[in-house]
């Protein structure tokens, strides 16, 4: 099932399966992945974030059907009045002598009502409830249980996403450059010769070194030699950093990037971007050499031939 959402959701968001690795000799690749503690975390992240709001849907619901109850036994309250007494009717007598309390005390009752705390609370929300028609609650219901059948939808989808955004996390080392790709709905791919590479290190969080992860920072000052753009602005440019996130071997592609980087500088290889440069400029020096020694040849032919007939007379 996850594979074939797999390939849906790569195909809708036009995402390829496999990154392309960068420039090198095809014997000298290396694939690297995050750690399997990265997506453990990331998995614990999501399912706090279901429970949460599992327990919040639950809250409420609770909240909802106890004001509901309270809403419906003071409107019963309110429509099935007790006879009419001689005790009943002098106590109403009595309260109608009695002053009316002023707006200013109305609103102060009010107030200490909504202060007190969640009971005030849930007072206001019955109020509420009491001005309600007779069909809100059922709408409110549908909505309800809407929520519900929407959070139970969600959990495959949310979670097949966290998986995705791990398995498509690519850190591709050659003997000449390397390429970092992660994302899924915002795809990053960044590439780094070794010929502008300056820095390595190892850096490691609290977290990180718990669940024994690391991450693996390089920077490189960005841009081939052949823009005029980069060099003019290479003193205040910062560097180009690109992250192996909480990988689980992080020794060991420092050292295997720094040993390539060691190799690499020894063999006096240039950029591989400008690598064609490199190679077409000879050509061209060479068509120059090739048409200056025939028209040298020419030269000598022609004095040749120009004595031949001298001593021919």
């Amino acid at each position: 099932m996850f594979k074939w959402f797999r390939q849906q959701v790569l195909f809708v968001m036009h995402v390829p399966p496999d990154p392309s690795p960068p420039y090198g000799a095809p014997g000298s690749t290396r694939v690297f992945r995050a750690g399997r503690n990265y997506f453990n975390l990331r998995l614990l992240g999501w399912g706090f974030t279901q429970l949460t709001v599992l327990v919040g849907l639950i809250f409420w619901t609770a909240v909802l059907l106890e004001v509901e109850e309270t809403a419906r036994q003071q409107k019963q309250t309110c429509t099935s009045l007790p006879p009419l007494t001689p005790e009943s009717f002098a106590a109403g007598i009595t309260a109608a002598t009695k002053a009316p309390p002023t707006q200013a005390q109305s609103k102060k009752q009010w107030n200490k009502v909504r202060i007190q705390g969640w009971d005030g609370f849930k007072q206001s929300l019955v109020e509420l409830a009491l001005r309600l028609p007779d069909w809100a609650f059922p709408l409110i219901w549908f909505f309800k249980f809407s929520g519900y059948a929407l959070f139970l939808a969600q959990i495959p989808f949310t979670y097949a996403l966290r998986r995705l955004d791990y398995e498509l996390r690519w850190y591709i080392v050659t003997d000449r450059s390397l390429r970092i790709r992660t994302g899924l709905v915002r795809l990053q791919e960044s590439t780094m010769s070794f010929a502008n590479l300056q820095q390595v290190e190892v850096k490691q969080g609290p977290l990180q070194r718990l669940l024994k992860l690391a991450d693996v920072q390089v920077q490189s000052a960005g841009g081939g030699s052949g823009d005029q753009s980069h060099g003019q602005g290479h003193d205040h440019d910062s560097l180009h950093t690109g992250i192996f996130h909480s990988v689980d071997n992080a020794n060991e592609i420092r050292d295997l990037i720094l040993e390539r980087l060691r190799q690499f500088r020894q063999a006096g290889l240039g950029d591989p971007d400008d690598h064609h440069d490199h190679a077409v400029q000879p050509a061209h020096n060479s068509a120059a050499a090739n048409t200056d020694a025939l028209a040298a040849a020419r030269e000598v032919l022609a004095e040749a031939r120009a004595l031949r007939s001298t001593l021919a007379s």
